[in-house]
């Protein structure tokens, strides 16, 4: 991240600054801004209409801006298309399938339960239908302009839109990110799949090779798993979702296990070779060599930046690991630029992109004000699968590598109440709080509901709460909810 001083942010050729003082080139919502850029066409242009980019442009609209999205299609955004919704509601079904498989044990006549991978698929394909033709509606709203084009920028201040130039005084950049391509020898001539490709087959593979272990490749590794594919997930670190803390991990891989299926941690890949319709990943485990062979490969090890084409050099745009660099208020090394969402590389979330989406567009609208700037304090993940995993603020790992003072304290499902009759025991919650003062600085969940549960989380922090406020709360019995206050109740006695 690149730090700017936010009152005083000049670029030369608009006299662009955060002081509030007037300079020719900056928007000021009710003053007549067209004179400033000769032949400027908005205000505001926003390249990519996906969440990130539509909060922008809302905000910007908002605001009294004239506002242009261009954006080359389809339209939707990634979430919409080929992310969140898609994803969850594929997994719906085969999170049926999965208590269907355990109707025994609830004392129900067992069930032969079967899936129908291009029935699941319709379903997704309704859903995703409307959800994207709400998103297209508003993107074609009459007080914006889209241009459903490439973006090509010339200067900071011009872009190439088909065979327009377009001008304008502030360029947000939200055009998201795509499945990376791997340098593995001999992945290519054996051939794979992404997660676009994974969300509309429909013919349901016998067998299939996951390589990652992050939210992507956990979520369809399970998916497909349940629904009847023999799957072997691989993974190059210790545990599965590696950035976060390895007992929150744990749980997830001892469920994969229980339902069959095959997982390799701490197994760097070598090559991949081929024979007939087999596909064979070579790769070291435990000091030995190994190979596992699928169907299918989905290649899941992580994103990159939709930037190709934009020509960022003309912009004079610094990028980083192939990143646009952005300070905590969203904007580039060209002050009249922002870029939010998956192209900074901050946080590959979209209610966190949503955000700084609307922190690009107010900073970009009201230059007399102070300077709104992203703050992590309450960055927040989820992970569908079953088990889940929510976190919230810093983690454990992150308090031991930034040595960040904390008390730490946890309670497993398997001891509580409600998620035994649910028969639901696997995983645990985890609180992490300030030693003096008690106030939570993190909360994680592997567990069952753990994307609602650690919405009190979020709240309590949301409002600088402590340990004892979860104390003071009542929590409805017999619920969820209740096991957060065993680890409340842990830390309270332990405080000064």
């Amino acid at each position: 991240m690149i730090t700017l001083d936010a009152t005083d942010v000049v670029l030369t050729s608009l006299k662009y600054r955060y002081d509030g003082s007037h300079h020719d080139g900056v928007f000021e919502p009710g003053k007549d801004n067209q004179h400033t850029i000769a032949s400027m066409t908005h205000d505001v242009i926003v390249i990519g209409g996906g969440s990130a980019g539509y909060a922008a442009a809302r905000t910007a609209r908002d605001a009294g801006a004239s506002v242009g999205i261009v954006d080359h299609g389809p339209l939707g955004g990634l979430c919409i298309l080929r992310g969140c919704m898609p994803t969850k509601t594929i997994l719906r079904s085969s999170d049926i399938m999965s208590l269907m498989k355990r109707a025994e044990e609830f004392g129900l006549h067992p069930v032969s339960a079967k899936s129908n991978l291009s029935a699941i698929i319709d379903r997704k394909a309704r859903l995703i239908k409307e959800f994207t033709d709400y998103r297209i509606g508003a993107l074609n709203d009459k007080r914006f302009t889209l241009y459903e084009e490439r973006a090509t920028f010339l200067s900071p201040t011009e872009i190439q839109v088909g065979t327009q130039t377009l001008t304008a005084k502030v360029f947000i950049i939200s055009t998201g990110s795509s499945p990376s391509r791997v340098p593995i020898p001999g992945i290519e001539d054996a051939g794979y799949i992404t997660s676009d490709e994974a969300l509309d087959m429909r013919e349901l593979p016998e067998s299939m090779l996951v390589l990652g272990g992050g939210p992507v490749a956990v979520e369809l590794a399970q998916f497909f798993c349940r629904i009847g594919t023999h799957v072997t997930l691989i993974q190059r670190s210790d545990h599965l979702m590696s950035k976060g803390d390895e007992d929150l991990a744990r749980p997830v891989e001892a469920r994969f296990r229980e339902e069959g299926m095959t997982v390799y941690t701490n197994a760097p890949l070598d090559r991949f070779t081929t024979d007939g319709t087999l596909k064979t990943a070579h790769f070291s485990h435990e000091g030995k060599e190994k190979t596992a062979t699928a169907k299918v490969i989905l290649q899941a090890l992580g994103r990159h930046p939709n930037i190709e084409g934009l020509n960022l050099e003309a912009a004079k745009i610094v990028t980083t690991n192939g990143l646009i660099t952005v300070n905590d208020g969203m904007q580039t090394s060209q002050a009249n630029i922002f870029a939010v969402g998956d192209v900074n590389g901050m946080h590959e979330i979209v209610h966190i992109a949503i955000e700084q989406g609307e922190i690009a567009a107010w900073n970009a609208t009201h230059i007399t004000e102070p300077p709104r700037k992203y703050d992590d304090r309450l960055k927040t993940q989820v992970v569908f699968t079953d088990p889940q995993i929510a976190g919230v603020g810093v983690s454990e790992k992150e308090c031991w590598d930034q040595r960040i003072p904390h008390l730490i304290a946890s309670h497993p499902f398997d001891d509580h109440g409600k998620s035994m009759t649910l028969g639901e025991t696997l995983g645990h919650v985890k609180l992490l709080c300030e030693p003096r003062t008690g106030v939570i600085i993190g909360g994680h969940i592997v567990g069952p509901e753990a994307s609602e549960l650690i919405h009190e989380l979020i709240a309590i922090m949301y409002y600088e709460g402590t340990v004892r406020d979860i104390l003071r709360m009542p929590h409805y019995h017999p619920t969820l909810a209740e096991i957060l206050t065993y680890p409340a109740e842990e830390l309270v006695e332990q405080l000064p």
